[in-house]
């Protein structure tokens, strides 16, 4: 799995100039300006931590009303491009293991917010990731989970399934190049009993192409 791991770290950090383009599908529009226009005020006035940030497509839309909002990746040559757009001032970036947490010493927040994150997180890994960032999180912290819904016309073929549930794609890059990508699809209640006892009034909002799932941290 760490093999897994990195090698969509450098699969993401060379897609990073076109990484978009996905974003511009025409089917996927209606689903993204809703998405969009839907995290707008969810973490208002909130100290937000994202997650795996990538791009930054998703930052401008939830950080528009925060107080604060740290976003995290390892790549910098994703972070790159996100730090190049207009945001709100309340942003900040850092340089991030997703899964440990380590670089951010003892700050804590009280939103934290994940967008095409969680499909890439091996399931055997997915428990104590989540309890990582829990333990980052002041209670009544409000959590947002985003992610992509495996839909056939639109999606990427799954190419194979291990012993342990996990789903892959290949994904070819402009340079020719095939990796193979791991990527999960849950389903609603799959996704709510990964969350642990700690989460409260979990909430699935289904897309077409997208689901979000949010809840608030006891």
């Amino acid at each position: 799995m760490n093999d897994i791991t990195e090698d969509m770290r450098r699969y993401y950090a060379q897609r990073a100039a076109y990484y978009e383009r996905v974003y511009f599908k025409p089917e996927r529009q209606a689903d993204l300006r809703a998405m969009e226009a839907w995290l707008v005020p969810v973490f208002a006035g909130r100290e937000v931590l994202e997650i795996a940030c990538g791009t930054g497509w998703w930052t401008p839309h939830g950080a528009s009303q925060a107080a604060s909002w740290l976003a995290t990746d390892l790549n910098p040559e994703t972070m790159a491009v996100a730090r190049s757009k207009p945001l709100p001032a309340c942003v900040r970036f850092a340089t991030v293991d997703a899964y440990t947490l380590a670089e951010l010493g003892d700050a804590r927040f009280d939103a934290a917010f994940a967008g095409c994150w969680w499909s890439h997180v091996p399931l055997s890994r997915l428990p104590g990731w989540l309890d990582t960032l829990h333990a980052r999180l002041e209670p009544g912290a409000r959590v947002v989970m985003l992610d992509n819904s495996f839909v056939q016309t639109s999606s990427t073929p799954l190419t194979r399934r291990d012993a342990e549930g996990n789903t892959y794609q290949d994904r070819q890059l402009d340079d020719g190049s095939v990796h193979e990508v791991l990527k999960n699809f849950p389903e609603a209640d799959e996704a709510i009993a990964a969350l642990g006892p700690r989460a409260r009034d979990p909430e699935w909002l289904a897309f077409e192409h997208y689901w979000v799932l949010s809840y608030t941290l006891a």
